[in-house]
């Protein structure tokens, strides 16, 4: 695990950011700082653990029913699902609650094929290069 935000001494979930918005939520389940979190009921969140319309990274462990702080936009520390380009959209999950890189869907307009796009997915963009699962990066969260 690299830790590529050059602040070691912040843990997965913690912002330096002065203009973060965070927003508290009722939890559903129990979620752990550092969490993408995504809308499990109205109003409500839940821990991401595959992929899903992330609203926001948890920036406190909290249990089932507990008030649950959503930084919703800013700049949060976060651990990588794998490689992960700078500058390119972020996503929340995989099974082990780590951000990965969405990747874009190609279009073949002329085609007859379908497609489904996923304009909600984007959590945010990436600040570093990851090179390993597990590394830790700065995201800019913002849908």
């Amino acid at each position: 695990m690299t830790d590529l935000t050059g602040k070691t001494w912040m843990a997965i979930g913690e912002t330096d950011d002065p203009n973060a918005i965070i927003e508290a939520f009722e939890a559903t389940a129990a979620i752990t700082k550092g969490d993408p979190v995504y809308l499990g009921a109205d109003n409500k969140v839940a821990p991401a653990t595959s992929a899903q319309d992330c609203i926001g990274i948890a920036v406190k462990s909290v249990s089932l029913g507990d008030q649950c702080p959503v930084l919703i936009r800013g700049r949060v520390k976060v651990k990588a699902g794998g490689t992960i380009t700078r500058g390119k959209a972020v996503y929340g999950a995989d099974a082990s609650k780590r951000v990965l890189q969405l990747t874009d869907q190609a279009v073949n307009e002329g085609g007859t094929g379908t497609y489904t796009i996923y304009y909600n997915r984007k959590l945010g963009t990436a600040l570093a290069t990851t090179s390993a699962a597990d590394d830790l990066l700065f995201i800019y969260v913002g849908k």
